[in-house]
């Protein structure tokens, strides 16, 4: 396939070997958060809440994830799962194609063996109630019977050098980069080196016995507008009665990010959109230096490499990390990634996050008694983010726009397609280019 090059394309058709380098770091590095649990409740429900914006990680197919194709590689490579035919499918608050999207698991310990459910939800979101299916398979292991302890990745030790650089301003800080040469590193030179913090405990997720929504028969896409806010109610054979509680406007879905950036004498601004009842932001920008050379910076004032924080964190997590000036406070709309990090001409992928508040429920409540015996009926856990993908030096929306109009003029008869395929230059050649698509 021929592909036009952007002047950065040279350094970015270097990432490919990204994934196991940020997976590794991600395994060998990360911090555990893990508290005493509790005692099960009989009945137990997750709600994620997510919102994508920018560089949109398609779900049909073609070059869509769930096609195989070169944004699915991407979306794999940023965070994202590769599934979907283009309905609504459970695992879009994961996949990151651009959108608002709610994903529910429900599991009561009375029947094992769930294989539907209902949930009723308030008129401003869906009517009628929302349908759930359990699968009739599924891979992998089952999750342990405890709730807040946190996920951890099983990944490759790759090769190849880290520069890490980390805060807001005009110019590189002192001491900087941090430089790591992976092939020769043991796993204390990686713990010294690496401070990757994650506290994204079990949310949503599909196995037999456990109906989930989206579901095959519930394919409902959300309504333009669509709000979580208000009484909320699950039923099913094993389900207790009372498992009705309320979402307030705090968990409610938030608002895309609008990420636009623009060069400052060689250093790059990044701004957004402030997000009603956001907790807290994170940026973060990798990219590519020299022949397996990964660059990473973050917006923290401490050293972290970012790639566990792109992702639901728990409201405790999230208050300690601001307080040590790791994650942006909820006020900040803007800052500055150093001149110097990135190549002259961008090259690099940025991301943005706000975290929103996780909610959790249980009746009956906790007691004040320590010493008490706590036998909860049933629990629910509700965790909202919003998130921006897109290329250093240009705005998310823009880029988007330009890939959609190149993958129209990529259809069978397009004109543009048919005269010159080579001149076509957008972002979703460079990526195909870039992953061998």
């Amino acid at each position: 396939m021929n592909v036009t090059t952007y002047p950065f394309q040279g350094r970015m058709a270097r990432l490919a070997w990204l994934p196991s380098v940020l997976g590794a770091v991600c395994a060998l590095a990360g911090t555990s958060h893990a508290q005493t649990p509790a005692k099960p409740p009989i009945a137990q429900a997750w709600i994620d809440v997510a919102t994508f914006s920018g560089m949109s990680m398609p779900m049909g197919g073609g070059v869509g994830a769930g096609g195989g194709g070169a944004m699915g590689a991407l979306g794999s490579l940023f965070g994202g799962s590769a599934g979907g035919s283009g309905d609504n499918s459970f695992g879009n608050t994961t996949a990151g194609s651009t959108g608002r999207w709610v994903d529910v698991t429900l599991l009561s310990r009375n029947n094992p063996s769930l294989s539907d459910a209902q949930q009723a939800v308030p008129s401003g979101f869906m009517a009628p109630a929302l349908k759930l299916t359990a699968p009739q398979e599924t891979r992998g292991r089952v999750p342990p019977d405890n709730d807040d302890t946190v996920v951890e990745r099983d990944m490759e030790r790759p090769k190849g050098r880290i520069l890490m650089y980390w805060g807001c301003g005009a110019a590189v800080g002192a001491g900087q980069p941090k430089v790591l040469d992976m092939a020769n590193a043991s796993s204390s030179d990686l713990a010294r080196f690496f401070v990757s913090r994650r506290a994204t405990q079990r949310g949503t997720h599909s196995m037999p016995g456990r109906p989930v929504w989206p579901s095959v028969p519930d394919k409902r896409m959300l309504p333009d507008g669509a709000s979580l806010v208000g009484q909320h109610a699950f039923s099913g054979s094993g389900v207790p009665a009372d498992f009705r509680f309320s979402v307030p406007p705090a968990q409610d879905l938030m608002p895309a990010l609008a990420v636009q950036n623009k060069d400052a004498g060689g250093a790059t601004d990044v701004s957004w959109n402030a997000a009603p009842n956001a907790r807290a932001h994170f940026v973060a920008a990798m990219g590519a230096a020299e022949k397996e050379e990964l660059v990473v910076w973050t917006s923290s004032q401490l050293p972290d490499t970012g790639m566990g924080l792109m992702d639901y964190q728990t409201n405790a997590a999230v208050d300690k990390w601001l307080s040590e000036k790791v994650l942006l406070s909820a006020s900040t709309t803007q800052c500055t990634v150093p001149k110097g990090v990135f190549p002259s001409g961008g090259g690099a992928m940025l991301r943005v996050i706000a975290y929103g508040n996780e909610l959790n429920l249980a009746h009956p409540p906790r007691p004040a008694e320590p010493k008490s015996v706590w036998e909860p009926v049933w629990a629910v856990k509700v965790r909202v983010k919003s998130m921006s993908t897109s290329m250093l030096g240009m705005d998310g929306a823009s880029m988007m726009g330009q890939a959609r109009q190149q993958e129209g003029d990529a259809k069978p008869g397009a004109a543009a397609a048919a005269e010159s395929p080579e001149k076509a230059v957008s972002p979703l050649n460079l990526i195909r280019g870039l992953f061998g698509r």
